[in-house]
């Protein structure tokens, strides 16, 4: 049965696991966000001037786009793997960032599997696709916790560890959008410059140069990244800990009772 979070307390309880690794939380999260940046600064360069809409007919820009996000993907879980060892209070070095090349096909694949199952359920509205969203939000965490398992089951235990946490979750992320809106300033004022103009209302920098948007962009997610990723990830580690305790699943967690068929959660309907 799902419990309330205390969202306060976990955050604070990541706070001070970061405050205590021996490798500067902060100094891990910019080599991130530096990789990250140059990583789509090269997929920019590559698409031209293209938009998402012509990006398909230059080969070239489209290869490198896809393996910049694919990259991209896999740092992300190098982050993660970051984290769990903060909270079993190991050192990780800056190397662990690139940790999840040992298991890149998986990592791959069920970010293939999730996309596609929520494109599915969006397809009926959009809630529907949030709902699914959230649902599947703790895989890739089930993933990084244990690479041997399948990608169907690591979909599965997060299906029941999110069962009546979904809210919950939905709540933490409320409580950094600040954050991620001021991260993303830029791409929001140049996207808005651009709609701006297509009815003659011209605002400073709608011409500028889409990889020079992409720059400023990225340098700003990085500059306030610093702020509040890794306290961000800690606490969705947090909540994740919680869920697996409450749901008896998952890595390090004796499972219930019932057999296999327990491994998807309460069929038939879904606790938000």
């Amino acid at each position: 049965m799902a419990e309330y979070i205390d969202r306060k307390r976990v955050k604070a309880e990541g706070h001070d696991l970061l405050n205590g690794a021996q490798v500067n939380p902060k100094g891990f999260f910019a080599l991130y966000l530096a990789l990250v940046l140059l990583l789509d600064l090269a997929a920019t360069l590559a698409a031209g001037n293209s938009d998402i809409t012509t990006i398909f007919s230059k080969p070239l820009g489209l290869f490198v786009t896809i393996l910049a996000s694919l990259l991209s993907l896999i740092l992300g879980v190098g982050c993660y793997l970051y984290c769990f060892g903060i909270r079993r209070g190991e050192r990780m070095e800056f190397l662990t960032l690139f940790d999840g090349f040992s298991f890149v096909g998986k990592i791959i694949l069920l970010y293939l599997v999730e996309y596609f199952f929520v494109v599915l359920w969006a397809m009926l509205l959009v809630v529907p696709g949030i709902i699914a969203a959230y649902r599947y939000r703790f895989a890739m965490l089930n993933l990084c916790e244990n690479p041997s398992i399948g990608i169907l089951d690591a979909i599965n235990m997060s299906k029941r560890q999110t069962y009546g946490y979904k809210s919950q979750i939905f709540s933490l992320d409320l409580s950094y959008i600040g954050w991620a809106l001021l991260a993303n300033l830029p791409i929001l004022y140049f996207n808005f410059a651009y709609q701006m103009d297509k009815f003659n209302y011209s605002l400073p920098g709608v011409n500028t140069a889409i990889w020079i948007q992409t720059l400023l962009g990225d340098l700003c997610m990085l500059a306030v990244g610093l702020f509040y990723l890794p306290n961000y990830e800690m606490a969705e580690l947090g909540y994740f800990e919680i869920a697996k305790r409450s749901a008896g699943i998952g890595f390090g967690i004796q499972p219930p009772s019932g057999g296999p068929d327990q491994l998807g959660g309460p069929n038939g309907n879904d606790s938000f």
